[in-house]
């Protein structure tokens, strides 16, 4: 399996939108509002590789992974992290957040962030095991309650050699 950073050269739009709608697929019914991931298109999906960096897994010839990450002031925000779920449990999530740690340092940005559903502790278990602590609890627009938290990654300061 190999990881490769999505470029102009890159064309399977169509099977990248599938992966990310499969892997998203057992959030339908259980998060309000639901997945933002319902509203990509692949022209939607081909812009958001122009303006953050996208990464996909693929594995033989299909693609089975993916990741996006924006650059914000203080950290590498880290979307669309999404892996086929026959693939889920078998540490290509925590290859891919490598990447992003790797993208961070380039970077010079000291922290990973990324948000998570409120009804998905199953997730947010996960990023906590890889290292995320809880730093916010928001709300989507229009909600009184709380929809989402902020997960971040604080990276440890490159040793410089002089």
């Amino acid at each position: 399996m190999r990881i490769v950073p999505l470029d102009q050269t890159f064309t399977r739009w169509d099977e990248l939108l599938a992966l990310i709608l499969s892997a998203f697929a057992s959030m339908n019914g259980r998060i309000d509002p639901p997945s933002s991931a319902l509203k990509l298109t692949t022209a939607s999906l081909a812009e958001k590789a122009e303006t953050e960096i996208g990464h996909v897994a693929i594995d033989g010839e299909k693609l089975v992974g993916c990741l996006f990450l924006r650059p914000e002031a203080d950290c590498l925000y880290v979307g669309k992290l999404a892996v086929l779920p026959e693939v889920q449990g078998k540490g290509l999530g925590k290859r891919l957040l490598t990447i992003a740690e790797e993208a961070a340092v380039a970077l010079e940005l000291p922290a990973l962030r990324l948000e998570t559903r409120i009804e998905l502790t199953d997730n947010q278990a996960v990023f906590a095991a890889w290292g995320f602590s809880r730093t916010a609890e928001k709300a989507h627009p229009g909600f009184a309650r709380t929809t989402f938290v902020e997960m971040r990654k604080v990276l440890a300061a490159p040793i410089h050699v002089t």
